[in-house]
C-alpha cells in the first residue's frame, strides 16, 4: 500500500485557503473566559468546534461545567491512542486604544517577514488548535479515515485559570485516558527550528496585602512617627534576591537539580544569543543567578518575580499621604521537585516575621502547580522530532519551557500519561498582548507538522 502522506500534504497545501476561511471564522467569535459578558461567545465558539469535529467524522458534543464548556470529540479507530489538547478561550483585549485594528475582525497583514494573521487568539490558542483539525481533515479527505485513534480535548478556561479542568479531567478519566496526550501551545524555537518541549515549570501565585493606619496619614502630620506599610513592603520585596540572584526564602532550593551535562551542552549548542534575545525588548544583560547560562535560566532553574506593586496615591501629580495599605503579586515558576504548597507555607512565614508592630499582613492565594518533565525515551518524542525535522529541515530541539501549562501536569496526576507539546508559535506573536499575530507560514508548516507526526503515529 503506497504512503499516504505525499498525497495528504499536497491536500493541505491546495486547502489552505479554506482552511484559513474556518480560522477566520473561529477568529471572529470573542471568546474571553475571565469575563461574564462573554459567557454566551464561550459556549458559541464550544458549539462551532463541536460542529468541526463533527464534521471531521468525530463523535463530538459540548460538556456542561461549573464554568465554561469542554469540547469532547473521538474519532479513528486501531492503533495508537492519542489525546489532543488545545484551548478556544482567549484573553481580554485591554488596552483597546493600542490595537491597530478590530481585536476580534482578523486579517492578512503584510510584514517584513511576510504575511501573518492578526487577531486575538490567532496564536494563542485557535491557530495553533486549528493546525491539528486541519490536519485531520486532510487525512480523513485523502484517506477516508483518520490515521490512528483521536480523542480532542478542547478547553474554555485556560486563560482564567482553568477552574474547571482537573474535576473534569477526574470525572471523565476512562473516557479520556490514552497512550499519550499532545498539545499545541509552545512556540519555534529561534522562529526557525522547530521545539519539542520536554519541561515546564510550575507556577505559585501569591499576594501581600499589609496594612497599618485605619486610615491614609498626612505625610507631614504622621511622617516619621507611623509606620508605613509601602516602606514595609518594599524592604521585604528588596530582600527576596541576593545580589547573585538567589532567592532568599528558607527552603527555597529544595527539590531543585541539576540539568545533565548532556542537555546543557545541546541547548548550549542551539547558538542562543542573550543580547538579542533581551536587545529585542530594550535591555542587555541577563539580571538572573550569577554563572548561569540564559538558557538554563529559563528552563530549568526557579525564580521569584515581582509582578506589580500598589500602594497611596498613583494618579498625577502628589499626594503627600502614607498610605494605609500597601500590596504586591509575586510570582514564582517551579522546576524539578518544589513543592509549590510548601513553597507558599515558607514563604508566608518569611514575609510574617518581617512584619514590625503595627502592621498586619494577609495573603492572597493566585494558584499553584507543580513543574513537570516528560519522558523523553517514550518512542513517540523521536518519531515526532524525525516528522518536524523533515518538515522543517531543521532538526528539532529537544527545549525545556519557562512558561506554566499546568494540563501536562494535569495529564500526568489525573490521567497517568505524558504529553508531547510542540507548536509553531513565534517570540514576536504578542500573545497576551495588543496587536496579537500568527505567521501564516507557521499556521501552514503546523499543518503540515501534525500530519507529518499523526502519520508517524498510524
Amino acid at each position: 500500500m503506497p504512503d499516504p502522506l505525499p498525497a495528504v500534504l499536497d491536500r493541505i497545501d491546495a486547502a489552505q485557503p479554506q482552511a484559513l476561511d474556518r480560522l477566520m471564522e473561529l477568529l471572529r467569535i470573542p471568546s474571553i473566559s475571565t469575563d461574564p459578558a462573554h459567557a454566551d461567545d464561550c459556549e458559541t465558539a464550544a458549539d462551532w468546534l463541536v460542529a468541526e469535529l463533527t464534521d471531521l467524522g468525530f463523535e463530538a458534543s459540548r460538556r456542561a461545567t461549573a464554568g465554561r464548556p469542554m469540547v469532547v470529540g473521538h474519532g479513528g479507530e486501531g492503533g495508537r491512542h492519542v489525546l489532543f489538547y488545545g484551548h478556544y478561550d482567549v484573553q481580554p483585549v485591554d488596552p483597546l486604544a493600542l490595537w491597530n485594528r478590530d481585536p476580534f475582525d482578523p486579517a492578512i497583514e503584510q510584514t517584513a517577514r511576510g504575511p501573518v494573521i492578526r487577531a486575538r487568539g490567532a496564536s494563542d490558542d485557535k491557530g495553533q488548535l486549528m493546525t491539528f483539525l486541519e490536519a485531520c481533515r486532510a487525512w480523513k479527505a485523502e484517506t477516508g479515515a483518520l490515521p490512528c485513534r483521536i480523542t480532542v480535548l478542547l478547553e474554555g478556561e485556560e486563560e482564567s485559570g482553568s477552574p474547571s479542568l482537573v474535576p473534569f479531567l477526574r470525572e471523565n478519566a476512562d473516557e479520556l485516558r490514552a497512550e499519550f496526550a499532545l498539545i499545541c501551545d509552545t512556540a519555534l524555537f529561534d522562529s526557525r527550528v522547530p521545539a519539542i518541549v520536554t519541561s515546564l515549570r510550575g507556577l505559585l501565585g501569591e499576594e501581600i496585602v499589609i496594612t497599618g493606619p485605619e486610615r491614609d496619614l498626612h505625610s507631614g502630620g504622621y511622617g516619621g512617627v507611623a509606620m508605613n506599610p509601602a516602606r514595609v513592603l518594599t524592604r521585604i520585596l528588596g530582600r527576596l534576591h541576593d545580589e547573585t540572584g538567589r532567592v532568599q526564602v528558607p527552603g527555597f532550593y529544595d527539590g531543585v537539580g541539576e540539568v545533565s551535562a548532556e542537555t546543557l551542552a545541546e541547548w548550549k549548542g542551539l547558538g542562543f544569543s542573550a543580547e538579542r534575545f533581551l536587545g529585542s525588548v530594550g535591555l542587555s544583560h541577563p539580571a538572573g543567578e550569577a554563572g548561569r547560562h540564559p538558557l538554563e535560566m529559563l528552563w530549568s532553574r526557579p525564580t521569584a518575580e515581582i509582578n506589580g506593586v500598589n500602594a497611596g496615591y498613583t494618579g498625577e501629580g502628589m499626594k503627600t499621604v502614607l498610605p494605609a495599605e500597601a500590596r504586591a503579586k509575586v510570582s514564582f515558576r517551579l522546576v524539578g521537585g518544589q513543592d509549590p504548597l510548601r513553597l507558599r507555607a515558607a514563604f508566608r512565614d518569611w514575609v510574617i516575621a518581617q512584619i514590625p508592630p503595627d502592621c498586619r499582613v494577609r495573603f492572597v492565594d493566585h494558584g499553584a502547580s507543580p513543574a513537570s518533565r516528560m519522558k523523553t525515551d517514550h518512542p513517540i518524542f523521536g518519531a515526532a522530532r524525525e516528522a518536524l525535522s523533515e518538515e522543517w529541515n531543521e532538526r528539532a530541539a529537544f527545549v525545556g519551557g519557562g512558561g506554566s501549562i499546568p494540563i501536562a501536569g494535569y495529564f500526568q496526576t489525573a490521567l497517568g500519561m505524558d504529553s508531547l507539546l510542540t507548536g509553531w508559535a513565534r517570540a514576536d506573536d504578542q500573545i497576551h498582548s495588543p496587536n496579537e499575530k500568527y505567521d501564516l507560514a507557521s499556521f501552514h508548516k503546523g499543518t503540515r507538522s501534525w500530519a507529518r507526526i499523526l502519520s508517524r503515529l498510524a
